[in-house]
């Protein structure tokens, strides 16, 4: 797949959709997740259930219910879904024909990639093949990363940073922010001196802390993700060329012209494409084959998704252009108790399979389903 042609699955008829419902899930973390702009408790994921003919498809918009993260939240997605998405849905159109009837719904990708996620989930489970085989991709062992957030003193991350490492995880992250970076970075490799690991700032500097962010240079990191501004990409560049670590960009990426601008302009060597926040997973897999195209690494990042989201991501890294361990980690690091069966689990080699069944491979226990509701409405 290249950014010029469309995906095969686009061509797929999309057919009569008799139900659609808005499910909002609220699900207790294990333990507080803490970045340098919030610290989450709990997801409160918006859930889309498409129903055809019987057949049952899925998607998760990766929005929080607050702007912390990003200007979508779970309200706007779904307004946005209601109004703008849903009403466009018509029975003898393509995927394709769809998605270019929203095209002109201006950002507001993360709803977008809401209702393309449900639909191919349908298309496929409708086809009675795993949602990675529509994609054209075949199974493949994914390997796993952890995201360990903020912590409290530098022991309890070094103890974070142990049981990663006992459970075989491929690739750490560990936030940072001000005030919490390069002794926190050095305290972690002296322990775990060759250990892939990575920093991930969400934004919390700026371009005058640059001479600061160059003492993470001695640390042999994979990379050092998002340091600057949501909304930069200039200021990363002039921060490259600076650092010999490489940068990653993340939130600064929305679709496949910032990922191309970022690229022409040198403000990264590694992109993290979250297909929730991108617009989906067609959107995602343009993004990684016109980076593999540049030399350009990417790898698949996580928003703390339910089962649901994460089956999805899971499956996007079949694809050959994701080089690098994403943020898939265990259900349990996440949820005591999720709302879909079977759990993500790791291996013995800390990698994860790909769920088998048709679409997601996922199946949403409804007795977990029903316990984690907060509201449910139906809207077709």
């Amino acid at each position: 797949m290249t950014a010029e042609t469309p995906h095969p699955a686009e061509g797929r008829r999309l057919g009569p959709i008799d139900r659609a419902d808005f499910i909002t899930v609220r699900l207790p973390f294990v333990a507080p997740f803490g970045t340098s702009i919030h610290t989450w408790s709990v997801k409160e994921a918006l859930l889309l259930r498409l129903e055809s003919g019987g057949v049952v498809g899925w998607g998760e918009c990766v929005a929080d219910p607050d702007p912390f993260y990003a200007s979508e939240t779970t309200t706007s997605a779904a307004h946005i879904l209601r109004a703008f998405l849903l009403p466009c849905l018509a029975a003898d159109q393509s995927l394709g024909e769809l998605l270019h009837r929203i095209r002109p719904v201006r950002g507001n990708r993360m709803a977008k990639a809401t209702l393309e996620n449900a639909l191919l989930d349908l298309l496929a489970k409708r086809e009675e093949i795993p949602l990675h085989a529509l994609l054209g991709f075949p199974a493949r062992p994914i390997p796993s990363g952890i995201s360990l957030g903020i912590q409290e003193a530098i022991p309890a991350l070094l103890e974070g940073v142990e049981e990663a490492v006992a459970k075989g995880y491929h690739r750490v992250k560990m936030k940072i922010m001000k005030g919490k970076d390069v002794a926190w970075v050095a305290a972690v490799r002296e322990r775990f001196p060759n250990l892939p690991l990575m920093a991930d700032a969400n934004g919390d500097y700026r371009l005058e802390d640059a001479e600061h962010l160059l003492k993470l240079d001695a640390f042999n990191l994979m990379m050092i993700e998002q340091p600057l501004s949501y909304t930069d990409i200039a200021q990363h560049a002039h921060l490259q060329r600076r650092m010999a670590t490489p940068l990653c960009l993340d939130e600064s990426i929305h679709d496949l012209d910032d990922a191309l601008s970022a690229v022409e302009l040198g403000a990264c060597r590694i992109i993290n494409i979250k297909q929730g926040r991108v617009g989906g997973l067609l959107e995602s897999l343009r993004i990684a084959s016109a980076c593999a195209e540049r030399g350009i690494h990417v790898w698949s990042g996580g928003m703390d998704e339910t089962g649901i989201g994460r089956a999805f991501n899971i499956h996007l890294q079949t694809a050959p252009d994701f080089t690098l361990p994403g943020d898939t980690s265990e259900t349990s690091r996440y949820f005591k108790e999720d709302i879909v069966a079977p759990p993500v689990t790791l291996d013995a080699r800390g990698f994860i399979a790909v769920p088998p069944g048709p679409g997601i491979g996922v199946t949403v226990r409804e007795d977990l389903l029903e316990k984690a509701t907060l509201h449910r409405e139906r809207v077709i």
